[in-house]
């Protein structure tokens, strides 16, 4: 069964009847968490709306009204995910969102024309593509694509376009002498009845499931932004077309202009001004290790030059690391000095290390750690990790101070 949404890739509305209604459940991510959401299978005498299939995305829309949160086929049917339920037999108006109807038609098509001219110029043939949310690609049976081919490429697809040339929508059955002919990556095991032709007059001829311009011209226009090393020794194409063309260009003269403005140079000077940020940088960041080594070094001398230094040395740095803490400990070094430092925000999470006695270390840094909310390990003498309660750091060290018979500490 060929879907309306097939037959006129254009249609925008249709009046149709609700079939059969189910409690339905969908599984959806939100973030990096998965949610499932309960709500009801709607099965339409007829739709606009395109389940996912072919390598393009479902479409969205309203039925009755009621939001298209997922549309998917079953065999011959599209089933609709809906929150909200329907009346059997009810007539219902279906309207699709037509941005995101319309921007998969030009990819889609896109995609179609970009293979058969990447096939005719140079006979590499596409083994898959995605259709993504920003950008799309194409995966094609080569390792490796020169500049100069990506550009012919390029150029080929947009003198086509600027052709007008039609694409017509066909359907053949699978005797039909014209079937073994069609370019296609095979059938899906459970297709039954006739199948669809993608005819780019000329061009090409595909077997697709997908909506489909009626036309090159609606593509505007094709920007392939480059050839990457894809899986199992291919090259993947990443393409835009048409009003993705549009906002990638508005969205990268916006970043433009900014960097211009933060950088104080031109954006023929864009890559140069940042080299040059980047070289600043880095010899800040060196020259600022120096410091923090040679202060970690003066901070154990003057406390072991203290007469009455006590048994237990405390302190916090919040520009600190792990290098400068285990300096101090190094430099230190005293049997029977137990050391205990932490680097980081005072408040949530940063680094710790406790230092001194090895049996004294081996009783109490678990402790530090679990009093800190942290993760760490220790060996000889040395027990360090990652604290992400800071804020109990004057606990540890009141408890620090009463384990070693109430000696004083020296904070800095």
């Amino acid at each position: 069964m060929a879907f309306h949404c097939q037959r006129d890739s254009y249609a925008s509305e249709l009046l149709t009847e609700v079939v059969s209604c189910s409690p339905g459940q969908l599984e959806t991510e939100n973030g990096c968490k998965k949610e499932i959401l309960y709500g009801f299978n709607v099965i339409l005498k007829d739709t606009i709306l395109f389940p996912e299939g072919g390598g393009q995305p479902d479409d969205r829309g309203l039925i009755g009204g009621v939001p298209v949160l997922r549309v998917t086929r079953y065999g011959q049917n599209a089933v609709h995910f809906l929150s909200s339920p329907l009346d059997i037999g009810a007539q219902v108006l279906v309207k699709v969102d037509w941005e995101r109807r319309f921007d998969h038609m030009q990819q889609h098509s896109g995609q179609h024309l970009i293979t058969a001219i990447a096939d005719s110029l140079y006979g590499y043939k596409t083994t898959s593509w995605e259709l993504g949310s920003q950008r799309s690609f194409i995966e094609l049976n080569t390792p490796v694509m020169t500049p100069e081919q990506v550009y012919s490429i390029e150029k080929h697809v947009n003198q086509r376009i600027r052709e007008c040339i039609p694409v017509i929508v066909r359907v053949i059955t699978t005797d039909d002498p014209e079937f073994d002919m069609v370019r296609s990556r095979g059938l899906p095991d459970n297709h039954a009845g006739p199948v669809r032709v993608i005819d780019i007059r000329g061009i090409d001829a595909n077997m697709c499931c997908g909506t489909h311009v009626s036309n090159l011209s609606d593509l505007q226009v094709i920007k392939i932004l480059g050839a990457e090393k894809g899986k199992k020794n291919k090259t993947n194409l990443i393409f835009l077309t048409g009003e993705r063309v549009l906002k990638y260009v508005d969205r990268s003269y916006n970043i433009e202009k900014s960097l211009t403005s933060l950088l104080k140079a031109g954006f023929e000077e864009h890559t140069e001004a940042v080299d040059k940020l980047q070289k600043s940088v880095k010899a800040l960041q060196k020259a600022n290790l120096t410091l923090l080594r040679d202060l970690a070094a003066l901070t154990a001398q003057t406390f072991k030059s203290i007469a009455d230094r006590g048994k237990v040395f405390s302190l916090h740095r919040k520009e600190g690391d792990s290098e400068f803490m285990n300096i101090i400990a190094n430099e230190i070094g005293i049997e029977d000095t137990l050391v205990f430092l932490t680097v980081g925000d005072e408040k949530t999470s940063g680094l710790f290390l406790l230092s001194g006695p090895v049996k004294i270390v081996e009783q109490l840094g678990p402790r530090v750690c679990k009093m800190l909310d942290g993760k760490g390990a220790g060996k000889k003498g040395r027990f360090q990790g990652k604290a992400n309660n800071m804020s109990q750091r004057r606990e540890v060290q009141t408890m620090l101070n009463a384990f070693m018979d109430g000696s004083g500490v020296t904070e800095k």
